[in-house]
C-alpha cells in the first residue's frame, strides 16, 4: 500500500535533501526538499504539514457553508448558513461603521463605581472580551466527577506577561507599536490624535499593571501550583474592591458557594486597580471590546488589526481572505454543527476501524511498558498500567451533538452573530457549575486538525480533521502511518504521564500515588529533557526553555518510542525495502515530515516564549537523538550529532 502520493504523502521521498547526513541533522534531511518548496503564504506567519491539512480541512468546510448559504437543506443548514453570508458580507459590515459598538462603549464611559465596573466586566465576558481576568466551569482537580466555577488572570493584549516585563530594546520596541497601534485603532472608533495617544498610555499602563501580578508561565501550567479552592467569601476578603457577587449575579452564573482561584496572588493585585484609577480601567475596557469586535468592524480596524498583530507581531504579509476569516468565525460559533456534515463528507467507517486498531496497539504496549519499568515501585507500576487500560478513546466525532436552536442567528447582522455565539458558549459553560462532569463532551472540533489528552477524564481524542493525508492514509504502509499518526497517538498517551499528567489518577483525580523513591527518580529523568532542549538555540539571543516545554519534550520522546515498539510488533519484521530505504527508516522519515515546517522569526519568538511545543527543528532532533533505534537504523556513529552519548528517557 503505498498511500497518497505528491505533496499530501505520508512519506514522500521527494521531500529530503539527501546532501545533509541523517546523523548530523536528521530533521533538514527529512524535510529539506520540503523546506525549499513550500514557502509560507502571505497571509501566514508560519507554513507546515498541520496547516497544509487545515488548509484542506477549510476548504472542505468553505464548500459546506456556501452551499448552505445559498441551498440550505434543513434548519441548522439554514442557521449556518445565514451566520457564513452575514459574515461575507463585507459591504452592510462596512457600512454599519461603529454603530454596532456605540451602546457598549457608552455604558462603559458611564462606569462610576465598583457595582458599574463588576456588571459591566459581567457583559463583556460572555461575548469573548479578554478583560482583567477569565470566568469558566471546569472540572474539580480534585474531584473528577464534577464541575465547579473557576477564575484566572487575564487580561493582556500582548501574548504573555514577560512581553511587558523585559527590558531590552526589542520588547521595548515591540511595545512602542503595540501603544501605537492601540492609538490608531482609537482614532479609527473616532476619537481625537491627542486624545488616542493618551488612551493607549492608559491602556498599556493597566495591562502592565495586570502583567506585573500575572503567574509566570511554567508555574501556571501545574496543576499543583493552580488548585486554590476558596469559597466567595474568601475570594472577596482577597479582593475586596471589585463586587465579586455583582459580578457573579450579573452573568447568569448558577448560584455556587466555592471556586477554584487558579492564581490568587493575582486577584489580590487587582484588586486596587480600578480604586487607584478608575478611568484607565474604562479606557483599557473599551480598547479590550474594540479589539475584540475588531474582524466585524469596517475594513480599517480590520487592516490596522492586522497590521500589528499579525504583520508587526508575527510576520505574516498579507490578510487572509475573507472567506478564511469568516470560516474560522463559523467553526468557532457553530463547529459542531458544520462538523455533523463535514463527517458524512470525509470521514468513514474504515478510517476510524484502522485508527482504532493502531490506537489499542500502542495502548496495549504501553501498559505493558510502565508494568515493566524498573524505576519504579511495584505499586506505583501497577497503578500506571490501569490507568494507562482505563483510558477513554474517542476517534473522529462526537456520539452526540450539541443543540445550536437558542442561539439566533441573524444574516444581516455579522458582529451581532459573532458576540451571540460567544454568548451562547459562554453560558452554555456555565451552566454546568454545580453538575456532574459530562464524560462524552469534545474539546476541538471534528473538522479540526487536533488530537488531545485530557488529564481529568484520562482520555485521548483524535478529531476526523487529523486523520487525514498527509497525517494518516489507510492505503499506506504501516511504517509510513506509525512515523506520522502513530507518533501522535503514542504522544497523547505519554501525556498521561508527563511531568503533569503523572499526577492524576485513573480516574482524573489529581492526587499524590507516587511513592517519594518514584517521585525523586521521576524528576532526574525529567531533569535531563530540561537541559538537553533549553541548550537549543532558536536565534542568537533566544534559546528553548526546556522547563516550559518539559510536559511536550517527554510526551514527543516517549510518543516516538512508544509508536516505534508497535510498528515492530505489528508488523512482525514482515515489511520489507522500499526506494531504499528500510520500514525503520521510513518510520523516522514520516515522523520527520509529519513536523517539517517554515517559521517567520517573529513567530518563533513568540512561540519560543509562549508555546510549550518546540519548534518543528528540535522536535525531530531531540527525539531520534535519544533513541538507539534511530541510531542503529541510520548507521550513525558514537558522537554524531544524532548519537550523543548522554540520552534521555522517562518512557
Amino acid at each position: 500500500m503505498v498511500g497518497q502520493a505528491g505533496d499530501l504523502a505520508v512519506f514522500n521521498p521527494n521531500f529530503m535533501d539527501r546532501r545533509i547526513s541523517p546523523c548530523e541533522d536528521f530533521y533538514q534531511f527529512a524535510c529539506g526538499g520540503w523546506i525549499r518548496t513550500h514557502a509560507i503564504p502571505p497571509d501566514r506567519s508560519a507554513w507546515d504539514r498541520y496547516y497544509q491539512l487545515a488548509e484542506q480541512n477549510a476548504q472542505a468546510v468553505r464548500e459546506i457553508l456556501e452551499q448552505a448559504a445559498h441551498q440550505p437543506k434543513s434548519p441548522v443548514e439554514k442557521q449556518v448558513g445565514d451566520y457564513y453570508a452575514a459574515c461575507m458580507d463585507e459591504t452592510a459590515v462596512n457600512g454599519k461603521g461603529m454603530e454596532p459598538l456605540k451602546a457598549e462603549l457608552a455604558r462603559i464611559a458611564g462606569i462610576q463605581d465598583r457595582d458599574g465596573l463588576a456588571k459591566e466586566v459581567a457583559r463583556l465576558h460572555p461575548w469573548g472580551v479578554d478583560a482583567l481576568f477569565s470566568f469558566y466551569s471546569t472540572q474539580d482537580y480534585k474531584d473528577s466527577e464534577q464541575v465547579i466555577a473557576e477564575i484566572d488572570q487575564g487580561g493582556l493584549g500582548l501574548p504573555d506577561r514577560e512581553y511587558y516585563r523585559r527590558d531590552d530594546r526589542k520588547s521595548e520596541e515591540l511595545r512602542q507599536a503595540y501603544e501605537k497601534h492601540v492609538a490608531r485603532m482609537f482614532e479609527l472608533v473616532g476619537h481625537g490624535k491627542q486624545v488616542a495617544e493618551g488612551e493607549a498610555r492608559a491602556v498599556r499602563e493597566v495591562e502592565a499593571a495586570l502583567a506585573s501580578a500575572e503567574m509566570e508561565r511554567v508555574q501556571h501550567h501545574d496543576a499543583s501550583l493552580t488548585y486554590h479552592k476558596m469559597s466567595t467569601g474568601e475570594l472577596a476578603q482577597a479582593a475586596p474592591d471589585f463586587a465579586w457577587e455583582t459580578y457573579f449575579q450579573a452573568t447568569g452564573a448558577p448560584s455556587f458557594g466555592t471556586l477554584n482561584v487558579v492564581a490568587p496572588d493575582f486577584f489580590r493585585s487587582m484588586n486596587g486597580l480600578a480604586a487607584r484609577d478608575l478611568s484607565k480601567v474604562r479606557t483599557y475596557l473599551a480598547w479590550h471590546l474594540i479589539h475584540s469586535a475588531a474582524p466585524l468592524l469596517p475594513q480599517p480596524l480590520v487592516e490596522e488589526d492586522f497590521d500589528f498583530f499579525q504583520r508587526t507581531l508575527r510576520g505574516a504579509t498579507s490578510l487572509s481572505p475573507r472567506w478564511k476569516r469568516c470560516t474560522a468565525l463559523s467553526n468557532r460559533d457553530l463547529g459542531e454543527a458544520i462538523g455533523r456534515i463535514y463527517v458524512d463528507a470525509h470521514f468513514s467507517a474504515q478510517q476510524k476501524g484502522r485508527v482504532l486498531g493502531m490506537v489499542r496497539a500502542l495502548q496495549d504496549g504501553f501498559a505493558s511498558e510502565v508494568n515493566e519499568v524498573t524505576w519504579l515501585e511495584p505499586q506505583t507500576r501497577r497503578e500506571a498500567s490501569r490507568k494507562v487500560q482505563e483510558l477513554t478513546v474517542k476517534i473522529g466525532y462526537p456520539d452526540r451533538w450539541r443543540d445550536y436552536s437558542q442561539f439566533h442567528v441573524e444574516r444581516s447582522d455579522a458582529l451581532g452573530n459573532a458576540l451571540r455565539g460567544q454568548e451562547f458558549e459562554f453560558r452554555s459553560q456555565l451552566a454546568k457549575i454545580g453538575k456532574g462532569v459530562d464524560r462524552g463532551e469534545w474539546f476541538s472540533l471534528p473538522q479540526e486538525v487536533d488530537g488531545y489528552h485530557t488529564d481529568q477524564l484520562n482520555e485521548i481524542v483524535f478529531t476526523a480533521g487529523i486523520l487525514q493525508p498527509p497525517l494518516f492514509d489507510g492505503q499506506a504502509d504501516d511504517a509510513a502511518n506509525f512515523g506520522a499518526i502513530g507518533r501522535v497517538i503514542g504522544h497523547e498517551l505519554v501525556h498521561g504521564f508527563d511531568s503533569q499528567g503523572r499526577k492524576f489518577d485513573q480516574h482524573g483525580n489529581l492526587r499524590d500515588w507516587w511513592t517519594g523513591r518514584d517521585v525523586a527518580e521521576y524528576e532526574l529523568r525529567a531533569r535531563c529533557f530540561v537541559e538537553e532542549y533549553s541548550n537549543f538555540k532558536v536565534a542568537d539571543d533566544v534559546k528553548l526553555n526546556g522547563e516550559l516545554g518539559l510536559r511536550e519534550n517527554i510526551a514527543d520522546n516517549g510518543g516516538l518510542r512508544l509508536s516505534f515498539a508497535a510498528l515492530e510488533k505489528s508488523s512482525g519484521g514482515r515489511e520489507v525495502s522500499v526506494g531504499g530505504l528500510t520500514p525503520e527508516q521510513r518510520y523516522f522519515l514520516a515522523f520527520a515530515q509529519s513536523q517539517c515546517a517554515n517559521v517567520s522569526e517573529k513567530t518563533e519568538r513568540v512561540r519560543v516564549a509562549t508555546d510549550p511545543h518546540s519548534p518543528a527543528r528540535f522536535r525531530v532532533n531531540g527525539s531520534v537523538s535519544n533513541m538507539e533505534e534511530f541510531q542503529k537504523a541510520f548507521a550513525c556513529r558514537a558522537g554524531d550529532a544524532m548519537a550523543p552519548e548522554k540520552r534521555c528517557r522517562i518512557w
